[in-house]
């Protein structure tokens, strides 16, 4: 929309392809191309057939999988709770508070993820806290991963927010609590969706400080794909990686959709 001459759409579309295809497509095509076969010899691979996917199905990669789902779900969740809790805060305080606050909340993505596993497992790992070898740790490794962008989403949707309709609410008499339950969060509503299904879309891919955490009856698919393709399995790895990448699409489109209702309701 901003170029409005026809030559310079096409020039601009057609160097947006010539990147996005090679950068960000293609890679994702091999991956899938690489589920459905059985050889590798060339520049594609080759052989098709269905045998990974049916392993999938018959083996526990399915349970790999719903500890994934499990864990983003719980991860997010808490990541969105936690976010938009700081981020009403932080809109109470002095400006220099806020900055430290935003570093805070900004430090575990600043760092390594491993470095993030490593610190709680040390931390975690005696009493009167012990995590350690239970699913908690990983859902709180990956709460902690993603909270930093649940806490920004929410920030940036607090400073674009017209205070109008919360000043409005005030004068007529609403409780703090009315307003916030009825007037504000509702008119969050479409960042709050697009804040889980970032945490979400994070949490279903995390593997550094998942390595360092699972235990051995909470498995992730993000480990069970790394596991697959270091022992040599690259075909099955693939169709892993593929049903991972469509069950988090699934996902996102539904809380695209609850947004998008959300938007114009």
């Amino acid at each position: 929309m901003l170029v409005h001459s026809k030559a310079a759409r096409r020039a601009v579309h057609s160097v947006f392809f010539l990147l996005f295809v090679p950068v960000f497509a293609l890679p994702l095509l091999v991956i899938v191309a690489a589920s459905f076969a059985t050889n590798w010899s060339g520049a594609l691979p080759s052989g098709a057939t269905l045998t990974h996917y049916q392993d999938i199905v018959r083996g526990d990669s399915l349970d790999a999988l719903v500890t994934s789902v499990l864990t983003a779900l719980a991860a997010s969740t808490a990541a969105l709770a936690a976010g938009t809790w700081a981020a009403l805060a932080a809109e109470k305080l002095g400006r220099r508070t806020r900055r430290v606050l935003d570093a805070l909340f900004l430090l575990p993505v600043a760092v390594p993820s491993v470095v993030v596993g490593l610190s709680l497992l040390v931390a975690f790992s005696r009493p009167p806290f012990l995590l350690n070898g239970t699913p908690q740790i990983v859902i709180t490794a990956h709460t902690v991963l993603v909270t930093a962008f649940a806490y920004q989403s929410v920030t940036a949707a607090l400073a674009r927010l017209d205070p109008a309709y919360e000043q409005s609410a005030a004068g007529l008499g609403a409780r703090p609590a009315y307003v916030l339950w009825r007037v504000k969060l509702p008119l969050l509503l479409p960042s709050l969706t697009a804040a889980i299904g970032l945490c979400f879309a994070l949490s279903m891919g995390e593997l550094s400080a998942t390595m360092m955490l699972y235990p051995p009856d909470w498995m992730p698919l993000p480990v069970q794909i790394f596991a697959a393709t270091d022992r040599g399995s690259l075909f099955a790895g693939a169709a892993l990686a593929v049903v991972l990448m469509a069950t988090t699409l699934l996902v996102l489109l539904a809380v695209s959709r609850i947004r998008t209702r959300a938007t114009y309701r």
